[in-house]
């Protein structure tokens, strides 16, 4: 089969199409014949050389895909070869094959196409994991997402919407600002001239935020605390803004506030089914009900995967870019 090799760490230039050994679905995995996959930052830390999948992943970048299954391994029920589904994967997506546990595989959405499936796996995993299972996002609470013009920030405001929270959320430019709006943000905030600190407290009359998912890490870390509500829950699912900082043990104790750092790609196989049910559960009755939709700003051939790279670490674009084969 044909797959995007990583050559040596670098820019995206170093991602090289090639043939390299098919895939063989082992015991309790199916065989996916990949038509589409998702872009991840995670992959671009990869390639950098900074993010490797765990052991015995395949090398290959790409965390979500969507296909047919082509052949199903020992031990496997519930699917049947030539079903149309999207999986979250370790690794691997960025091929014409990959095999995945059979745990964390997912029907193709009612009502969406096979494409359109791969911007879903691992941001709906990862937005439903965080906000649902970790922070416990409640009806009429409030959610401020860092980043709402990403794949995980169109999602998590959809979802946010779809709990009966109000929604909040950062972005970097007037139109990601209103394509925020479009998706049900009840307020989208300018992180480059305005304090979300203060745009929050005054959107909540001085309450906070009781949930934030934040893409930032160390850089925000202190105003996170400070827009928390009491009893608020601060998720970290992302370093982009560094790795270190100082956190005030004092105003988390006043506020009775959590902190949560999680990570989906290292998790355990039977994690990962879990979460994957879950979202079966809840997030895909929405989407087949058009509450919640994959926001997608391009696709792009396999083989011009360093074109891709290089779309999404500019950042001007909304949603997922996609891989097609």
């Amino acid at each position: 089969m044909r797959a995007i090799t990583i050559t040596s760490p670098g820019g995206p230039e170093v991602l090289q199409i090639a043939e390299v050994p098919d895939p063989v679905p082992a015991e309790g995995e199916v065989l996916i014949d990949v038509a589409a996959a998702g872009l991840n930052r995670a992959d671009l830390l990869q390639r950098q050389g900074m993010y490797p999948p765990p052991p015995g992943e395949p090398e290959y970048p790409g965390l979500e895909c969507a296909g047919t299954i082509a052949a199903l391994g020992a031990g496997v029920t519930g699917w049947q070869v030539g079903d149309q589904v999207c999986a979250l994967l370790s690794g691997g997506g960025y091929a014409e094959q990959v095999a995945v546990p059979a745990g964390q595989v997912l029907p193709v959405p009612a009502g969406l196409s096979v494409t359109e499936a791969a911007a879903l796996p691992e941001v709906a995993c990862t937005v439903y994991s965080n906000v649902v299972q970790v922070a416990g996002l409640r009806a009429g609470e409030t959610l401020l997402v860092h980043g709402g013009a990403s794949g995980i920030g169109t999602l998590a405001i959809q979802l946010g919407k779809a709990l009966g929270a109000q929604v909040a959320c950062t972005a970097g430019s007037r139109a990601k600002l209103d394509r925020c709006r479009e998706l049900g943000a009840d307020l989208a905030i300018g992180y480059r001239d305005t304090d979300f600190v203060a745009a929050v407290s005054e959107f909540t009359g001085g309450r906070g935020a009781d949930v934030i998912l934040d893409i930032m890490g160390a850089a925000y870390l202190d105003r996170n605390v400070a827009a928390l509500a009491q009893d608020g829950r601060l998720v970290i699912i992302g370093l982009q803004g560094g790795t270190r900082a100082e956190i005030d043990l004092n105003a988390m104790l006043r506020k009775r506030a959590s902190l949560h750092a999680t990570s989906l790609r290292s998790r355990p196989v039977d994690q990962k089914a879990a979460i994957v049910a879950g979202v079966r559960d809840v997030v895909w009755p929405l989407v087949a009900a058009g509450r919640i939709r994959p926001v997608i700003d391009a696709t792009v051939p396999l083989a011009e995967a360093a074109r891709a790279h290089a779309m999404l670490e500019d950042g001007q674009h909304v949603g997922k870019i996609l891989l097609t084969i």
